[in-house]
């Protein structure tokens, strides 16, 4: 995808990082100039689509194609084993995720489907009316069997295997036990504890899941327009399991409407119709409707935490224990794993507070239902929930305000770098400034004073706070030490043009977050000219240096460290050729308005323009013994830690009507710090935007499952998410830290929001239902979870919540 700005002709002297620019691509795309997956038409273009499981656990009998291979404008047919002599199964483990395991999966089903939504056969087609019709002929005998949808029955020892050959039902268990906990327990003033449930959700991305594979059978060349987030991951997968050279795999990202960590996965409808493109020599493209994308996009939370606290009568915390499980799919996600999630919460249960004794453990199984992978947060949100609900129950319990509770407890400002039980190390934060910022922009006090006042005339509000910490910027830790190839690196190419304005390649994607706008702004900054002198290009593994693309809050803090080093040597090359041409030193010159300047003067020495044509056109006038480089190549990956850590901390006030149990957000508050903040205003909108995914998960969003394993809520219909109505006014404050790792200094910021959100929501439930006694902790928090807990309906088959101190 090529961006050109055309926005902020004049470039402020003291440059762009900082600067609240808007996105300019946005102008395009409100004119319908977008150009997604869906707009591209190519020569020969055939559509698939899928016939899926109706079951979540089936034994495929036979499968007859007949009526759908006579069907008008069909072209192919094929099902698991076809597609399997094209493209190999994938495993997805870690090596640096001890004890995690999977069986193969293949793109198509072979013998067995094991979640309802599976793919087992395919039809390629003229168009994609005619190819969805086919696949309504085609007969699949099936032989039902029983399915595993409850977690917490998943390691019985009567419950079936759902793989035999891998000995139970466990993918993944990680373990941190520091010792001493029984002790501390024994000894502790209070003990609080609770059951913390988080309800399993989908991405419900604005542009579903999209793919157009074009092989070319001439020159063995494959190009691959996906929305996705990751091109050059992407690349290397298509290379590996088709069996092609990684040179004649192009992958190219063109405008990408929302991930959020949906589109860094292998699908297996997706690499079917890359083996139908292969297989037909001719363009081939599927795009998920929304109720495929219900049962086949990646799942993710769906946690049962069981937690306990001990506190000391100052109210200092002393220990936490806990045990975490949730069931994934029927195998781990491809290629990251599905045990990230398991990863963050046993690192960052207690992770804003001082705390040395800790005991965790995570368990990941499998289950008969859809596919587990990494969503906005990535296992934070389960982390922050447990640990600001115990530290809420903790204050109540020693009789102390929640805010300053929180205060008392923080790691101490001069206790950085500071490792964390679970080994991870913080950096540097900024908890004590940011969390007297919020008090201050929320006016906790006043708010304390109408919540008291309201509550006598039988208005119920409640006020909630939630600290966050959110790990960023990764380093090969993540998936490299994995043996995974997907890069911790991103890279630049920033070249100046003959007209003097700039080009900038970047590793990064941009896919509605606005990537292209840091870019350029880095870029502008860096060379000293105007944005709309320079273009950036994302997207186009053929175009662009090798990286890792988006994922984990890192686009900024790598990438853009990346374009930053890149636009530095470039114009460090710029002043080392006009300082050789008018005999001075590089050090007495400047670069302003895309001019080459006397530092000291201002003084015009020669435009951009007129070095490019001086270098490209007039080599007679360049000195012999020098060679002007003006196309720059770096890349930047952070290796000083496991990753570079974020925090913020945010506070709800909402009320709860207790006769209904329905809740209104009232006010939001948020601050947060992400080190240098290259565009402010980008940088609140991904706040806000992922504080609203936050809040959807806190009260509407959950995938229901019946026993038998199906989605029963799978449209949106049926699936709720937040609408802009039901939203509170959101108020966003700043703390600056920058990590010393880069020279940018800046940090993750796109997914905090979702992380403490939910915490910070049922924090306030909880604070206004404390007159009568009750208390939520299974997410979403409905009206009818509300009701059971004031006791106004019985208690039936919903999650249990927290029990008294004791």
């Amino acid at each position: 995808m090529t961006i050109k700005t055309g926005i902020a002709p004049e470039a402020p002297r003291t440059g762009y990082i900082g600067a609240g620019v808007p996105r300019p691509e946005a102008r395009r795309l409100l004119q319908g100039r977008g150009r997604y997956v869906d707009d591209i038409r190519l020569p020969r273009m055939a559509h698939v689509a899928f016939v899926r499981s109706p079951y979540a656990h089936a034994r495929i009998v036979e499968i007859d194609v007949s009526a759908a291979v006579a069907s008008p404008g069909v072209i192919r047919v094929v099902s698991g084993p076809e597609v399997a002599s094209l493209c190999s199964p994938w495993v997805g483990v870690l090596t640096n995720r001890k004890g995690l395991k999977s069986a193969p999966q293949h793109p198509l089903a072979i013998d067995r489907a094991c979640w309802q939504g599976e793919a087992v056969a395919a039809v390629a087609a003229e168009t994609r009316v005619q190819a969805e019709n086919a696949a309504q002929l085609i007969d699949v005998e099936w032989q039902e069997l029983a399915a595993l949808t409850d977690a917490e029955t998943a390691l019985d020892p009567q419950t079936p295997v759902l793989h035999p050959e891998l000995g139970d039902n466990l993918a993944f268990q990680c373990e941190v036990d520091t010792g001493d906990i029984e002790k501390v327990f024994a000894t502790a003033h209070k003990i609080v504890e609770a059951i913390f449930h988080t309800g399993r959700h989908t991405p419900v991305t604005l542009e579903p899941r999209s793919i157009l594979a074009d092989f070319n059978p001439a020159e063995r060349q494959l190009t691959v327009y996906q929305a996705t987030q990751v091109p050059h991951m992407l690349q290397w997968i298509l290379a590996k399991h088709f069996a092609l050279p990684e040179v004649s795999v192009r992958v190219i990202a063109p405008d990408v409407g929302g991930s959020f960590g949906a589109k860094i996965h292998v699908y297996g409808d997706e690499m079917t119709a890359v083996a139908l493109s292969i297989m037909l020599g001719r363009p081939v493209k599927f795009v998920a409707d929304r109720l495929e994308s219900f049962v086949t996009d990646v799942h993710a939370r769906g946690h049962r935490v069981t937690a306990r606290m001990a506190v000391s009568e100052a109210g200092d915390i002393l220990g936490i224990d806990f045990d975490d499980l949730y069931g994934i799919g029927p195998y781990s996600g491809y290629p990251r794993g599905s045990a990230s999630e398991a990863q963050h919460v046993i690192n960052l249960v207690g992770g804003p507070y001082k705390n040395r004794v800790y005991r965790g453990r995570s368990r990941a199984v499998f289950q008969n239902k859809n596919m587990y992978g990494q969503y906005r947060g990535v296992g934070h949100p389960i982390a922050c929930a447990v640990t600001e609900g115990l530290v809420d129950l903790a204050a109540e319990a020693v009789g102390m305000d929640p805010a300053e509770f929180r205060r008392r407890n923080y790691i101490p400002a001069d206790a950085y770098p500071y490792k964390l039980a679970a080994g991870p190390v913080f950096e540097k934060l900024s908890q004590h400034e940011a969390h007297d910022k919020l008090l201050e922009l929320m006016d906790y006090a006043a708010l304390r004073a109408e919540q008291a006042a309201l509550r006598q005339r039988g208005i119920y509000r409640g006020i909630g706070l939630a600290a966050v910490v959110k790990m960023t910027n990764p380093s090969s830790a993540t998936y490299g030490q994995g043996g995974v190839s997907i890069a911790a690196q991103d890279g630049c190419t920033i070249k100046l043009t003959a007209t003097g304005g700039i080009t900038c390649a970047a590793s990064i994607n941009e896919f509605g977050q606005g990537a292209a706008t840091i870019v350029a702004q880095i870029a502008a900054t860096a060379l000293g000219v105007a944005l709309d002198r320079v273009k950036v290009v994302t997207g186009d593994t053929d175009a662009t240096p090798y990286g890792g693309g988006n994922w984990g809050s890192r686009g900024t803090g790598i990438g853009g460290e990346a374009v930053l080093r890149a636009g530095t040597a470039l114009r460090q090359h710029i002043l080392a050729f006009v300082a050789r041409l008018t005999e001075t030193e590089p050090s007495l010159l400047d670069i302003r308005d895309g001019t080459v300047v006397d530092a000291a003067t201002g003084a015009a020495r020669m435009t951009l323009e007129e070095v490019a044509r001086t270098v490209y056109f007039r080599s007679d006038k360049v000195p012999a013994d020098f060679s002007p480089e003006l196309v720059v190549t770096r890349h930047f990956t952070q290796k000083s830690y496991d990753g570079i850590c974020t925090n913020g901390i945010q506070a709800c006030y909402l009320e709860v009507d207790v006769e209904t149990g329905f809740v209104k957000l009232l006010r939001h508050w948020v601050v947060h710090d992400c080190g240098t903040m290259v565009n402010p205003l980008l940088v609140d909108e991904q706040i806000r935007g992922a504080l609203v995914q936050g809040l959807g998960a806190a009260l509407f969003e959950e995938c229901l499952y019946s026993p038998e394993g199906q989605l029963t809520n799978g449209s949106l219909i049926d699936y709720l998410v937040p609408m802009a109505r039901e939203m509170p006014d959101i108020e966003i404050g700043h703390c600056c830290t920058p990590t010393a790792t880069s020279e940018l200094g800046a940090k993750g910021t796109g997914e905090a929001g979702t992380a403490g959100a939910p915490a910070a929501v049922m924090n306030a439930i909880n604070d206004a239902l404390r007159p009568f006694g009750a208390r939520v902790t299974a997410q979403p928090f409905t009206p009818e979870r509300i009701l059971r807990a004031l006791g106004k309906i019985p208690d039936g088959a919903f999650p249990a919540d927290a029990t008294p101190a004791r």
